[in-house]
């Protein structure tokens, strides 16, 4: 039987064997459940680890502070950002309480001899401890019993974000501490020092996100067995609307304006105006696939930017299909002034008969609204159904006919040139109102 000893801040450091030395005196060993801290037998005798500080009494009181080393992999189609985290607590063990004002850092795998808090992570999806060259983490303990234990995380959390203004939408994001199996009455959790207890967070560099604020709160969980103490570290990310502008709203727009250069071309140039409005169709079919490329798992989000690129295809079809009812139009209005074949004689007797015929229809008529008490009266496409010897369905349809040749009327262009030149005006005019209306809906409200 022998007892090894070394100084180790000026107690005794032990190395068991069969018996234990403490300051000079050999004792039994105890049960497994009673381990004491090697170098401070004669404070630990009797600890037990699995019982905490206060036990039966107040619940111990658990200050937390935060070093945010980074925020990486902020994921828009997985929910979730991956942090790497130096996580601080403090507590008061008076098992721990020596003489002096000294402080001492022990071998963080001591660790197992001590009672820590049971803290994790609400939300996470993947954890693991940095243990490279060794396992990172820090116990130290001072005079008054207090015990500091740190260690450095890497956690993947989950973030619930509203993707409907993407990419000007701002992500409200949570790192949430809670006990796991002590409830308030065993355990309490609070900030150090309140919002100064989170450091690093404001010198971040994200590549799409900008940090604006964060704060912490205090709050509790309330489950089934129990009221849980939990802590929360809120941050808000605006996105840098930057790149997306020069990489999907600025070409979208150029396309648009590309679409209104057939407006200046004439109606007889088909090849010009239809390579033109095909290319512009297909250029942005391409970038608003691109654009949901990267948004794949979250498809089911109508975002700003598929608003943008809607408007703007809407712009660009719309121009295709303007150069098509104008060209239409024009086909049409042509086709009915060219004359029919024939000798010049038999044009001039056709012409002299017709007018005859109108003469004498005039005549009729004008002798008919003479006589009769109504008259239907013929003048293009009008119909006058006023005839009381007309049956009802016959009233109806002349009618129904008069409506309907109002209303093709409506819509019959009697100048095809003036489509080009009213479209000149009025696309443009409109998308700007229509841009108005977005950039101050997604912006300011």
């Amino acid at each position: 039987m022998f007892c090894r000893y070394f100084s180790f801040f000026g107690l005794c450091l032990f190395l068991p064997t069969q018996r234990r030395c403490s300051l000079g005196h050999v004792s039994s060993l105890h049960s497994s459940d009673t381990t004491s801290l090697p170098g401070f037998e004669n404070l630990t005798m009797g600890y037990n680890k699995y019982l905490r500080p206060y036990f039966g009494g107040k619940p111990v009181q658990i200050a937390m502070s935060l070093d945010i080393a980074s925020i990486s992999s902020i994921s828009e189609s997985n929910m979730d950002y991956t942090a790497t985290i130096s996580l601080r607590q403090r507590w008061t063990d008076p098992r721990l309480v020596f003489h002096g004002n000294k402080s001492f850092t022990l071998d963080a795998r001591l660790v197992e001899l001590l009672w820590v808090p049971d803290t994790y992570i609400v939300e996470s999806k993947r954890s693991f401890l940095h243990d490279v060259t060794v396992g990172n983490r820090l116990i130290r303990l001072f005079s008054n019993g207090t015990i500091l234990y740190a260690l450095r995380i890497t956690t993947t959390v989950a973030c619930n974000m509203d993707l409907s203004k993407y990419p000007m939408d701002t992500q409200t994001c949570r790192l949430q501490l809670e006990s796991w199996g002590y409830d308030e009455n065993d355990v309490t959790f609070t900030w150090l020092r309140g919002n100064d207890s989170v450091h690093g967070i404001e010198k971040l560099r994200l590549s799409q996100y900008t940090v604006q604020r964060y704060y912490t709160l205090v709050s509790k969980s309330q489950q089934e067995t129990g009221s849980y103490p939990r802590l929360i570290l809120q941050f808000e990310l605006r996105r840098n609307v930057l790149y997306f502008i020069l990489e999907t709203y600025v070409p979208s727009t150029l396309l648009v304006m590309l679409s209104w250069v057939s407006f200046w071309i004439t109606l007889d140039s088909v090849p010009a105006r239809t390579c033109i409005g095909v290319t512009t169709v297909l250029s942005m079919t391409t970038l608003m696939i691109g654009s949901r490329s990267s948004l794949s798992k979250t498809n089911c989000f109508i975002k700003a930017i598929d608003v943008y690129l809607g408007i703007c295809f809407s712009f660009i079809f719309g121009a295709l299909v303007e150069y098509a009812v104008a060209h239409y139009s024009s086909s049409q209005k042509c086709a009915a002034k060219v004359p029919q074949e024939g000798p010049a004689n038999e044009l001039t007797k056709e012409m002299e008969e017709i007018n005859i015929t109108n003469i004498l229809n005039n005549s009729i008529t004008s002798y008919k609204q003479k006589i009769s008490f109504t008259s239907i009266e013929i003048s293009g496409d009008n119909v006058n159904c006023s005839d009381l010897t007309m049956k009802s369905h016959e009233k109806i349809k002349c009618v129904l006919r008069n409506k309907m040749h109002r209303i093709i009327g409506y819509f019959t262009i009697q100048n095809p040139g003036n489509v080009d030149h009213y479209s000149k005006l009025l696309f443009p005019l409109f998308f700007m109102l229509v841009n108005v209306f977005y950039w101050a809906y997604y912006l300011y409200f």
